[in-house]
């Protein structure tokens, strides 16, 4: 469940209202819609998880919990886990090292002041890091990220020799592409989510299978998608053997369980694409 409500740009940020705003202007209908996520949608999809006894990840923008602290410390409270999600919706990956690891860092400490609790978990603005990311990340005392998009379960990666996991996040599953306003079925996303918990609930029969819905607090929290996301809660967890975990669980399973958790090496230049001794481009 993305927090990003009061992170975004005044003018820009998208939503629903496709009319383009002159430039240098407020846009104040979409900065309500994305409001709509603090005072309505967020509270919504927290009574739902209450009703089917689920934990989620919060992915938190410091700027946004700073502005809405009462909320951040509820859904801590509720026993949800607070991850990071920058400081402020900005492209950390065209930022300078010394930039770049402040944006984490104001971001690791906005969490702290307002939930009391140290995120271990990171996701990039659009999951787009830099090939620095990974390595200021572990160097910061986090366990996890959420940038991948390329496995159906998590994996560990060697980051300057010691283990680093990768949680894979997803496009297909993600209210932001499924909840377009234009031709928007909700019929059609409930099948969606019945059909991947399907199918991965029989690979689970012989190898380990991960399922990820991402919910954004302006989007998911809508009075008819609470209850779409209500109905399938309810048909996963009538089949059994299903863990519904929260992602700092699910990176602390993967490091604890070598033998069935995929290992991945990834050197700078296999990350960036570059040649191993090109310095990626300041900014």
């Amino acid at each position: 469940m993305q927090f990003e409500a009061g992170g975004q740009p005044i003018s820009g940020a998208g939503g629903p209202i496709t009319e383009p705003i002159e430039p240098g202007y407020p846009d104040l209908g979409t900065n309500g819609f994305f409001e709509y996520g603090i005072d309505e949608g967020m509270p919504r999809m927290l009574d739902l998880f209450d009703k089917h006894e689920i934990k989620v990840t919060s992915f938190m923008i410091g700027e946004a919990i700073l502005k809405h602290p009462e909320l951040a410390a509820e859904i801590v409270g509720r026993g949800h886990e607070p991850a990071a999600h920058g400081q402020r919706w900005e492209p950390q990956y065209t930022f300078p090292p010394e930039k770049e690891r402040a944006t984490i860092q104001n971001c690791l400490d906005s969490i702290v002041k307002v939930t009391g609790q140290r995120p271990s978990g990171y996701d990039c603005y659009w999951m787009r890091g830099s090939v620095r990311t990974l390595g200021l990340l572990q160097e910061l005392g986090f366990t996890y990220h959420n940038n991948d998009m390329n496995r159906d379960e998590p994996f560990v990666q060697d980051i300057n020799g010691k283990p680093f996991v990768s949680v894979p996040y997803t496009f297909h599953m993600n209210d932001i592409v499924a909840y377009g306003f234009t031709g928007f079925s909700p019929a059609d996303y409930e099948q969606q989510l019945h059909d991947e918990f399907d199918q991965l609930y029989e690979e689970g029969a012989s190898r380990r299978r991960m399922m990820l819905v991402s919910l954004h607090d302006r989007l998911s929290g809508h009075a008819s998608r609470v209850r779409v996301l209500d109905r399938f809660l309810s048909y996963a967890k009538s089949r059994p053997d299903v863990w519904f975990a929260r992602k700092d669980e699910i990176a602390r399973h993967a490091l604890a369980t070598p033998d069935i958790t995929p290992q991945v090496v990834r050197k700078v230049s296999e990350i960036s694409g570059l040649p191993a001794n090109t310095n990626q481009k300041e900014g």
